[in-house]
């Protein structure tokens, strides 16, 4: 699964646009968007989503369950 941003309680701060180590993350409208095929939720980078870890609003970085988990590339 990706993540996504709740574009209502986004206050466009761009903390969690730096902390992507798969720049998935990018601004639009006046907010933060996840592009979910580029979404790795972190895994072989961190032990945390970053954008989850950074966010000043909770529950704005959440996990998007139209995709399916991601599944690293052995």
């Amino acid at each position: 699964m990706a993540y996504k941003i709740i574009s209502s309680q986004c206050t466009a701060c761009s903390a969690c646009e730096p902390e992507c180590p798969n720049v998935a993350i990018y601004e639009k409208d006046g907010t933060f968007v996840i592009n979910p095929k580029k979404c790795t939720e972190c895994i072989g980078y961190f032990d945390d989503a970053q954008c989850v870890a950074v966010c000043p609003v909770e529950n704005t970085c959440v996990i998007d369950n139209n995709y399916p988990r991601y599944q690293a590339q052995a």
